[in-house]
């Protein structure tokens, strides 16, 4: 028997999703959870390995328990031991051979920028707050830029191990809703700070500080060295994984 869960977390207090040795991470909490639920250790294994800092409302990962449980009941038994900024808003069964990882179709992160001169007690967790006025046509041309299939290597981080690094982006844009902006960005797949290196990008572009086809000869470039340092982890939030 597989369950498959669909969780919501605050990642401010967190190294990121994965274990690590001496750090507090989300699988770690998840995994104590389920350990002191059946006396036993299970492996949990997640969609996506959120970075130090990012936040989820829509993470999925799956784990085998070791007897039948109803996933309602396991649901509210991890809730009950989950501290408060992390939570399971949906959990079922799943087939023997669902992989929350290899099986995703695509995913839609989103990144959040406070645009205005003083900083909100409300939005620091879950926000940048950039000073400067932003033009969001400008952002929205260079937006545009990453649309389609693009080598990004430009905008990984430093000493990443994927073997590609191509990827497709299916959706790309700026809304803005009074001072806070939003970019969607949907992708078969993600390298690590992908998303945080272009919104750098794209928000020197609302500075005007770069043009639509500056960002498009980073791209071509292939040298994170001429890229802008990644925006802050607190704006980024994993908001559904495809299937």
């Amino acid at each position: 028997m597989l369950i498959r869960i669909t969780l919501e977390y605050d990642g401010t207090a967190y190294s990121g999703w994965q274990m690590q040795a001496g750090q507090d991470s989300i699988q770690a909490r998840i995994e104590d959870a389920l350990k002191r639920i059946f006396e036993e250790s299970i492996r949990v294994h997640g969609a996506g390995r959120t970075d130090a800092g990012v936040h989820a409302r829509g993470q999925v990962a799956a784990f085998r328990p070791p007897r039948p449980f109803a996933p309602a009941d396991l649901m509210r038994a991890l809730n009950a031991l989950l501290p408060p900024d992390i939570a399971v808003i949906n959990a079922s069964s799943a087939p023997e051979s669902f992989d929350p990882r290899r099986d995703a179709r695509s995913r839609r992160y989103e990144y959040r920028v406070l645009n205005q001169r003083s900083r909100s007690a409300f939005e620091c967790r879950y926000s940048w707050l950039v000073l400067d006025p932003l033009d969001l046509s400008a952002m929205n041309k260079a937006a545009a830029v990453f649309l389609g299939e693009h080598d990004f290597a430009s905008m990984r981080s430093l000493g990443s191990d994927e073997k590609t690094t191509v990827r497709r982006v299916l959706a790309s844009e700026w809304r803005r809703e009074g001072t806070l902006l939003t970019y969607r960005v949907e992708a078969t797949a993600f390298l690590r700070h992908m998303v945080r290196t272009m919104v750098a990008a794209m928000v020197d572009a609302g500075r005007g500080a770069a043009t639509p086809q500056q960002i498009a000869e980073l791209l071509l470039s292939r040298n994170r060295a001429l890229a802008p340092a990644s925006a802050p982890a607190c704006g980024l939030h994993l908001m559904e994984v495809f299937y």
